[in-house]
């Protein structure tokens, strides 16, 4: 049997620990041949591509990126020579001439969508759950989620001291667009007095007022968490109107009058971090200064959490591989690695639920949410 892996979206901790899962299970437990593509769905594309053996996979369980490279783009919507291309015809063509009887890819949730397109297109797909954003779809904890919550509780740890020296607001953004879990993870583990996420849109004055209420009662600073993609509530009300309005709007120009809005919007909260430090200092008369973690927390050695999670789920992919299962996501459930049809993860995303227990025990712990 032959199996090919690729990783595709952003890098994440972990990926590397996962391609060792998944070729060393695959050439020891099943005798197969593995070939690994380069940058994603476009060394596919390209059948730029090299055989991976067990001295190929030695050593690299704890390092970060991903030796196969990664890039973002799409099977159907590929730019090629300028022109954007649907490049999925190609991409069979290097899978068969390859005679794989698998594809796994490594990725978030725009690599589950891709991955179901090829499904669909007649290629054998197997994914793995990977993102720091912990959003992917019918899994309890995705590969690089455990490793980016390490990294930003750390930072968050670090500011603690400057804030109490210098008496100030700390606003610390991490990453997370659409799903709150590493803002609120992280923001509990290291203590943070604010947390705001993507889920719950906050309002100005109850982060004023909570941050106010701490030093009324002595506490001469503040940390607050800020996911990437937090918006005020105003924001989040005008976006969802212009998503109804995209979606049901009567006629062609009011829709794509609310497209450019939305547009619009998403440039104008670009920087909803510096706005939020600005306003709350004007408003508590405290000082402010933002520190964004950014891509920091992609990088570096994955946790020992984020390498068993990439190991089991990489043998597991080859397991069923070796049964003949393809169009699956490999998900951790529990303890166990279990098959999820790619159907009911494409398209999906996970966020934080108003009543998952991390926002019960923030509020237990009198945390500001925002709302």
């Amino acid at each position: 049997m032959n199996i090919g892996i690729l990783t595709a979206g952003g890098d994440s901790p972990g990926l590397n620990a996962a391609i060792r899962g998944i070729g060393k299970a695959a050439i020891r437990s099943h005798d197969m041949s593995v070939v690994g593509f380069r940058d994603g769905f476009r060394g596919l594309m390209q059948n730029r591509h090299i055989r991976l053996d067990s001295d190929d996979l030695s050593g690299i369980l704890t390092a970060g990126g991903t030796i196969l490279g990664t890039s973002r783009d799409k099977p159907s919507r590929m730019n090629v020579g300028g022109r954007e291309m649907d490049m999925t015809g190609i991409m069979i063509e290097t899978y068969e001439a390859h005679h794989l009887d698998a594809l796994v890819c490594l990725g978030g949730g725009g690599t589950q969508k891709n991955a179901l397109h090829l499904a669909q297109a007649g290629m054998r797909i197997v994914t793995l759950p990977k993102t720091i954003d912990n959003d992917v779809a019918g899994t309890d904890i995705t590969i690089g989620f455990d490793t980016a919550m390490d990294i930003a509780t750390e930072a968050i740890d670090r500011l603690h001291s400057t804030a109490h020296s210098h008496h100030r607001i700390i606003v610390v953004e991490v990453m997370g667009h659409n799903a709150g879990w590493l803002a609120l993870g992280a923001g509990l583990a290291g203590g943070a007095d604010v947390i705001l996420i993507p889920e719950v849109p906050y309002h100005m004055d109850a982060i004023a007022e909570s941050i106010l209420a701490r030093q009324a009662a002595g506490s001469r600073f503040s940390i607050v968490a800020v996911s990437e993609g937090a918006i005020t509530a105003d924001h989040a009300a005008d976006r969802d109107r212009l998503k109804e309005i995209r979606k049901t709007g009567d006629d062609e120009g009011e829709r794509a009058t609310a497209k450019q809005g939305l547009q619009d919007l998403k440039i104008e909260t670009a920087d909803a971090t510096h706005s939020l430090a600005a306003q709350l200092e004007e408003r508590t008369r405290l000082e402010a200064r933002v520190t964004i973690l950014g891509h920091v927390q992609r990088g570096g050695t994955p946790s020992p959490l984020d390498r068993l999670l990439a190991t089991r789920l990489g043998t597991a992919a080859a397991d069923f591989v070796a049964a003949g299962r393809h169009g699956i996501m490999v998900a951790n459930s529990g303890d166990e690695a279990v098959a999820v049809p790619l159907e009911e993860v494409a398209g999906q995303r996970r966020t934080v639920p108003l009543d998952h227990p991390w926002v019960a025990t923030a509020r237990s712990l009198g945390v500001s949410l925002g709302d």
